[in-house]
């Protein structure tokens, strides 16, 4: 390993907080509005895939069980 990729490595990882908040203050924090809308979305998605789920589960088990029945 030559000596300058050891002196990226310490840089790198002297600097790393600071480049973190640096990062941060360049974010497009959302309202909280916008907040409140994002989160009633994924709500809802998650309600409806939980539900299409639910559906196939219990479709799949009833097949199932009535393929059971006819062998």
């Amino acid at each position: 390993m030559s000596s300058n990729s050891k002196a990226v490595k310490k840089s790198g990882n002297s600097n790393y907080f600071r480049d973190v908040v640096r990062e941060l203050k360049t974010v497009t924090w959302p309202t909280r509005e916008e907040l409140i809308n994002y989160v009633i979305v994924v709500l809802v998605f998650c309600f409806i895939a939980t539900l299409f789920i639910w559906l196939a589960d219990f479709a799949f088990r009833s097949l199932f069980y009535w393929l059971m029945q006819l062998l």
